[in-house]
């Protein structure tokens, strides 16, 4: 597993595929090529003081180096990007929505269904019986 560093890097992976959780929101994508995956780490200055935003970033490593073995594909890039929340959650929490966001990203892509041609929407319905008013 290899670090992201590049700008264009971290906007292409925005484009991808998203899953967001309470403490980060993790963004992937794939390249294309067959190299090792890559992760990234950002956290914005609205989460807090440097202090705050570098124990972000320190949690959401540990958990990507505890819990992404066998889990991160070969030849895809991912992005997380912290949130507030991450300093409070309990760790073993971080860690299984880590595990369900890598999920998430990873599941295929359901195509809308077509819309039915005009004349094949099917039977027709029958009419309703209508009450009439007894005079």
């Amino acid at each position: 597993m290899q670090r992201l560093r590049q700008r264009a890097d971290f906007l292409a992976a925005a484009k991808g595929a998203k899953a967001p959780t309470p403490a980060f929101v993790l963004q992937a994508r794939a390249r294309g090529d067959l190299g090792p995956p890559r992760v990234g780490f950002t956290v914005t200055k609205k989460v807090g003081t440097a202090v705050e935003r570098n124990r972000v970033r320190r949690r959401l490593r540990e958990v990507v180096r505890l819990s992404a073995a066998g889990r991160l594909r070969n030849g895809s890039d991912y992005v997380i990007v912290g949130r507030r929340a991450a300093l409070d959650r309990p760790f073993d929490r971080c860690v299984a929505d880590f595990v369900g966001a890598v999920k998430r990203v990873h599941r295929p892509v359901r195509e809308p269904e077509p819309p039915a041609p005009s004349g094949a929407q099917g039977p027709e319905p029958e009419p309703r019986p209508t009450a009439r008013a007894s005079s």
